[in-house]
């Protein structure tokens, strides 16, 4: 069965998708971690493609949990520093420094990390063990 001609429109369309495809690899080379073949830059393309968007997700999901109780700020420190773009930086380095408690640098002392991860460890291991029973105590404290 005989295909039918392409409108100029779709020919239009099918033209500047292939040059705007061959821009993108050509750029992702030139740019990129120095693609050495056609393949490498689509994969690295893809995943770039792929951090905007996740970052970009996470980003709009912070800014909704600022008013309500969660941890919006740190969502959006991770949503901004997936991101490939260099203004991101620049934007986790000012919000660092107007949350207190973060070191300048970001880097948390692992002894802060050591600590962090017993007490979940402990409040964990309560919880399964003891479930109820600590509620219930817990509430014996307040009554």
């Amino acid at each position: 069965m005989p295909s039918s001609p392409e409108t100029p429109e779709e020919s239009h369309h099918d033209t500047f998708r292939e040059r705007f495809t061959a821009a993108a690899l050509e750029a992702e080379i030139e740019t990129g971690k120095h693609e050495v073949s056609e393949e490498e830059a689509r994969h690295s393309l893809a995943m770039r493609l792929l951090r905007a968007i996740g970052g970009w997700v996470l980003v709009i999901v912070g800014i909704i949990l600022l008013p309500l109780p969660g941890p919006g700020w740190v969502i959006i420190i991770v949503g901004l520093s997936l991101l490939p773009y260099a203004w991101t930086a620049r934007l986790i380095r000012n919000i660092r420094e107007r949350i207190p408690g973060i070191p300048a640098d970001g880097k948390i002392p692992t002894s802060s990390l050591i600590l962090m991860g017993a007490i979940v460890v402990l409040a964990t291991t309560a919880a399964v063990l003891w479930g109820d029973d600590v509620a219930s105590f817990v509430r014996s404290w307040f009554n």
